[in-house]
């Protein structure tokens, strides 16, 4: 399978469990539960402490599951919040990620940090924060893979969705090519699930709702299930 293909990877609708929110001293139980459930692409957040607050997982941590993962059919989709995302590209590949996605607010040349990624056999995206103007992004964004819009501010999972994300997503889509997705990160669970993907996102990444329960497999269900009924 190739390392690139993001319409192999992904339906036309895909919900990303975000690791970020999971119980680490479960990770892997709860990843083989998740990709028993159903789920094929999981979302990796990287932060550095600069560009945001938090230091959060790395390729330390991404090389130890990524065989995992990646031996039961799934995929890691890597979202670097970090100063100088391209610096990082290399060890994400060597780590085992299928995919980059970093931020246009922290690399002056998106094109050539897109040109990189692919090199090294990795789907790229652009990421963009709520104060960013999405034109801006979306400019980016013409040669990636995907265009991620934040839905809250990036950082602390559990914060709630910002409504004005709807209208965002929307012009977003608007102003994409039809090939390159629409991935949507914050705040996503079973009531915004639906104002989301109504907007255009169909890459869906949710975490709190998924792992900050007693079951997160059947969270993730039941997820699914909210996604079908909002789009029957």
């Amino acid at each position: 399978m190739s390392r690139t293909g993001w319409a192999e990877w992904a339906d036309a609708v895909e919900i990303e469990p975000s690791i970020y929110a999971s119980d680490f001293s479960r990770l892997g139980e709860q990843l083989e539960a998740l990709q028993a459930a159903g789920a094929r692409v999981f979302h990796f957040d990287m932060g550095d402490g600069h560009f945001i607050p938090e230091i959060t997982v790395g390729p330390v941590v991404l090389a130890s599951i990524s065989p995992f993962v990646r031996g039961r059919g799934g995929r890691l989709d890597c979202h670097l919040m970090v100063a100088e995302p391209e610096k990082h590209l290399e060890a994400i590949a060597k780590a085992g990620g299928d995919s980059v996605t970093f931020h246009v607010e922290v690399c002056p040349e998106p094109s050539a940090a897109i040109a990189r990624a692919r090199e090294l056999g990795l789907g790229v995206g652009i990421a963009f924060d709520p104060e960013t103007r999405v034109e801006v992004a979306a400019a980016a964004s013409e040669d990636a893979d995907l265009a991620l819009c934040m839905s809250i501010h990036p950082g602390y999972s559990g914060q709630a969705f910002m409504p004005e994300a709807v209208e965002r997503i929307a012009r977003l889509r608007s102003l994409l090519p039809d090939h390159v997705r629409v991935q949507v990160d914050g705040g996503i669970n079973h009531d915004t699930i639906a104002r989301a993907r109504d907007a255009g996102a169909d890459l869906l990444v949710a975490g709190s709702a998924i792992f900050w329960s007693d079951d997160p497999a059947a969270s993730y269900r039941e997820l699914a299930r909210a996604l079908e009924r909002a789009s029957a």
